[in-house]
C-alpha cells in the first residue's frame, strides 16, 4: 500500500516535488566524475533516494522524481544534451523499481528490482550514447561506471528500504 494513496492533492504535489530534489541534490552534490568513457563518466548517489521513493511510495513517484530530478541535474549541470534520454531512461528505471516492489514487496522482490533497473541503465545509456556520439562501439566504457552507480545504489537502498517501509507503516 502506498502511504500517499489518500494524501491531498496538495500533500501529493509537496512529496513530489521533495522527491524530485533528493534525487537532483543527491546526483549534483554526491558525485565523482570518472577519467573513463568518451566524455568523462559520472558515478553519483541520485539512484539512492530513486530506489527508496520507488520501493516506499511506487512506480509513479519513483519514474518522476528519479526522471525529473536526474534531468534538472543533466540541464544545470552543463549536461543539456543527455537531459531528454536521462528524463526517459531513470524514469523507466523508477516504474520498473515502483512496479516490480508494489507486485513482489519482499526483499528478493527489491533485488530484481534494482537488477532490472540496473540493465535498464546500461541499455538506455549505450543506446542513448550512441546517439550523442554517432559510434556503437564508445558507449561500452560506460558500462562499468554505471554498473558501479547501480551497485553503490544498491549497497545503500538495500539494508534502507526495508527498515524505512516498517517505520512508514507504523506511522
Amino acid at each position: 500500500m502506498n502511504p500517499l494513496e489518500n494524501a491531498s492533492k496538495t500533500k501529493k504535489v509537496v512529496y513530489t516535488a521533495l522527491f524530485i530534489a533528493l534525487v537532483y541534490v543527491c546526483t549534483a552534490f554526491v558525485n565523482i566524475r570518472l577519467p573513463i568513457a568518451a566524455n568523462g563518466g559520472l558515478v553519483h548517489l541520485g539512484n539512492v533516494p530513486l530506489f527508496i521513493v520507488a520501493i516506499l511510495f511506487g512506480r509513479r513517484y519513483g519514474a518522476v522524481a528519479g526522471g525529473v530530478g536526474m534531468a534538472l541535474f543533466d540541464l544545470m549541470g552543463g549536461w543539456l544534451a543527455w537531459a531528454p534520454f536521462t528524463l526517459i531512461v531513470v524514469a523507466a528505471m523508477g516504474w520498473t523499481v515502483g512496479w516490480m516492489t508494489e507486485k513482489w514487496p519482499r526483499f528478493a522482490g527489491m533485488v530484481c528490482a534494482i537488477a532490472a533497473a540496473c540493465l535498464i541503465k546500461i541499455a538506455g545509456y549505450y543506446v542513448a550514447e550512441a546517439i550523442i556520439y554517432g559510434n556503437w562501439i564508445i558507449p561500452a566504457s560506460s558500462v562499468p561506471g554505471n554498473l558501479v552507480q547501480i551497485a553503490v545504489a544498491a549497497v545503500v537502498t538495500l539494508p534502507v528500504a526495508p527498515k524505512l517501509k516498517n517505520l512508514i507503516k507504523r506511522l
